[in-house]
C-alpha cells in the first residue's frame, strides 16, 4: 500500500504541474485549456449617428460623453464627411472640460490637416486660450504665457476682422502684464541681493518690451534706484525723467524725485543716457 500510495501521490503531482503550465500559457497566449478566447469587436456605428450623438452631447454641456463619440466617429469613419466637424469638436470639447493640453494638441492636428478652413481664427483663438488658461503665477516658468502671446498675434495678425480678437487683445494685455510681472520678481530679487547689474537688466527689459504693462512705473523708479546704486547719476535723472513726463502723479516718481534729491539731483533728461528723458511711452 505504501509504494501505491507513493505513486498515486507521484502521479498526482505531475498532473498539478501539467495543469498550472496549462494556465499559465493561457494567461501568456490569450489561450485558455477549452479553446481561443473570444475578443470582443467594437461595435461599428454609422457616422452620422456619432456625429449627431455628439452634437446632442454638446448642447447638454455633456462634454466627456460628446469626446467618446467623436473619438469612435474618428477611429471607425477616419475617412467620413464628418471628419473635418468631428476634429473641430474634439478641440472644441477638450477645452470645455479643461484638458488645455489636450486642446492644443488637437488644434494643432486640425490645423495641419485643414490650413484653409474659415474655422481657423477659432481655433487659433481656442488654442491660444488653452495656453493662456494654463498660465501659473509670476514665481513659475511663463512660458504659456509666452505662448498664448505667439498664438493670439498669429490670431491678430492674419484675421484682423475676426469676433475674436477683443477677447484676445485682452488675454494678450493680461499675458504681457504675466511677463512683466515675472521680471519684476526676477530684478527685485537681484537688487536686494546687491546684484545690481542683473537686476538693471531685468528692469530695462520691462520697460523696453513691456510699456503697457503696469509694471512700468515701478520698472522705472527701480531703474533709478539701481542707476544711482552704482553711481550713475545722470542714469537715474533720465530714468526719473521718462517716469515724471509719462506720470507725474505716480507715487513712484515722487520716490525717484525724493531718492534723487538725497543726491543733490533732480530728475532731468540728459543726452547720452541709455533712456532719454524726452521719450514718450506707449499709452497702457
Amino acid at each position: 500500500m505504501n509504494i501505491l500510495a507513493s505513486q498515486i501521490f507521484r502521479l498526482t503531482r505531475m498532473i498539478l504541474v501539467m495543469v498550472g503550465l496549462s494556465v499559465s500559457l493561457s494567461a501568456c497566449t490569450g489561450f485558455n485549456l477549452f479553446g481561443p478566447e473570444k475578443i470582443e469587436e467594437e461595435e461599428i456605428i454609422a457616422p452620422e449617428i456619432l456625429h449627431q450623438s455628439a452634437l446632442d452631447d454638446i448642447d447638454r454641456q455633456f462634454y466627456n460623453t460628446a469626446l467618446r463619440s467623436l473619438e469612435k466617429l474618428e477611429r471607425q469613419h477616419p475617412y467620413s464627411q464628418y471628419n473635418q466637424r468631428a476634429k473641430l469638436m474634439i478641440v472644441f470639447s477638450n477645452f470645455r472640460t479643461g484638458k488645455f493640453e489636450e486642446a492644443v494638441l488637437a488644434s494643432d492636428r486640425y490645423l495641419a490637416l485643414f490650413p484653409s478652413s474659415a474655422d481657423v481664427d477659432y481655433v487659433l483663438y481656442l488654442k491660444g486660450s488653452s495656453y493662456f488658461k494654463q498660465i501659473k503665477d509670476i514665481t513659475r516658468d511663463q512660458q504659456l504665457a509666452q505662448d498664448s502671446i505667439d498664438t493670439y498675434s498669429l490670431l491678430v495678425a492674419n484675421f484682423p476682422s475676426s469676433k475674436y480678437i477683443p477677447d484676445a487683445r485682452e488675454n494678450m494685455r493680461v499675458a504681457f502684464d504675466q511677463l512683466a510681472g515675472k521680471e519684476m520678481s526676477v530684478g527685485r530679487y537681484y537688487l536686494g541681493n546687491g546684484q545690481i547689474t542683473a537686476s538693471i537688466n531685468r528692469f530695462r527689459t520691462v520697460v523696453e518690451k513691456y510699456q503697457t504693462s503696469t509694471h512700468i512705473e515701478e520698472a522705472l523708479h527701480r531703474l533709478t534706484e539701481g542707476y544711482l546704486q552704482l553711481g550713475l547719476v545722470s542714469e537715474a535723472q533720465s530714468s526719473a525723467a521718462v517716469l515724471g513726463l509719462n506720470y507725474p502723479s505716480s507715487s513712484w516718481y515722487q520716490l525717484s524725485y525724493d531718492l534723487l534729491q538725497t543726491q543733490g539731483v533732480t530728475p532731468e533728461a540728459i543726452s547720452g543716457t541709455q533712456i532719454n528723458g524726452a521719450l514718450q511711452l506707449e499709452p497702457r
